[in-house]
């Protein structure tokens, strides 16, 4: 019985853990931007979140370059080009 006891308190704390850990995560995604970047001939698109629609499109954009610049001089390039595309939904409350 105690064993019982000992195994249904650990599931209990590692469950309020998670929770804890899942709400801190989700808490500080406000804001979503999808970022479209064309760049040497390419386009890309991706999806971000962040604690702001300025910070998520900065993430979003920076994402989006990675597959189609070759090396941190092209990373740089694109990074500093401004998107082709860009929808933000507004922070949720």
């Amino acid at each position: 019985m105690k064993r019982y006891r000992n195994t249904l308190i650990t599931i209990l704390f590692v469950g309020v853990l998670a929770a804890i850990f899942w709400k801190k995560t989700m808490s500080a995604q406000l804001a979503t931007c999808e970022v479209c970047v064309e760049f040497n001939g390419q386009r890309q698109c991706s999806k971000a979140s962040g604690p702001d629609q300025k910070e998520a499109a900065r993430t979003a954009h920076s994402t989006a370059c990675g597959p189609i610049s070759n090396g941190m001089n092209e990373k740089i390039a694109c990074d500093s080009r401004p998107p082709a595309e860009m929808r933000c939904d507004p922070p949720a409350l």
